[in-house]
């Protein structure tokens, strides 16, 4: 790997350590804070691509798991991934790649719709795919009950979707060879 991709890797994982120092917003029924981080993952896809997206969100859960305070409330260390909610955060690795994937396909006809489009399915749909199931066993609950569960941070989601497509897109405009073919 050549250095500028070592240091995309790296800076697209401090950037979504970064997003969690955005204050989380707690729905009070069920206790889970909404956090800007997945915005890291959207991000990190869209504008590495599959490989460096990816990349960059195993590096951040590897810095999690040693006990850097990453996470949205200052969480870290190894227990996080026994959490109920782990299952996202290994999500957020398959998400950069399919958010990345897809917008590497779509790179030369990228508009907004395709980046919208690239980012709902990468950064929510395959990060719930890995979520929902694991919030499921670990929570001792029904798979239909944690997708309801989950369904309750799709909006905040679909928002940061359309944010890191118009972000996608700036750099996309002013750099666009940035995307590893």
């Amino acid at each position: 790997m050549e250095t500028r991709s070592i240091v995309y890797v790296a800076l697209f994982a401090a950037l979504t350590g970064a997003l969690a120092l955005f204050p989380p917003i707690t729905i009070p029924a069920i206790g889970v804070p909404v956090t800007a981080q997945t915005l890291g993952v959207m991000l990190a896809g869209g504008i590495l691509g599959r490989n460096r997206g990816a990349l960059s969100m195993m590096l951040f859960l590897v810095l999690v798991g040693l006990g850097l305070p990453l996470l949205a409330g200052g969480r870290g260390g190894i227990g996080v991934f026994a959490s109920p909610s782990a299952g996202f955060l290994f999500g957020w690795i398959g998400g950069a790649f399919i958010t990345g994937w897809l917008i590497e396909r779509s790179w030369t006809r990228l508009g907004f719709t395709r980046a919208v489009l690239a980012t709902t399915v990468g950064g929510i749909v395959v990060v719930y795919a890995f979520g929902i199931p694991w919030l499921s066993l670990t929570a001792g609950m029904p798979l239909w009950s944690a997708t309801v569960a989950a369904g309750i941070f799709v909006p905040g989601d679909l928002v940061k979707a359309v944010v890191a497509s118009a972000v996608i897109l700036g750099v996309r405009r002013s750099y666009p060879l940035i995307v590893a073919r």
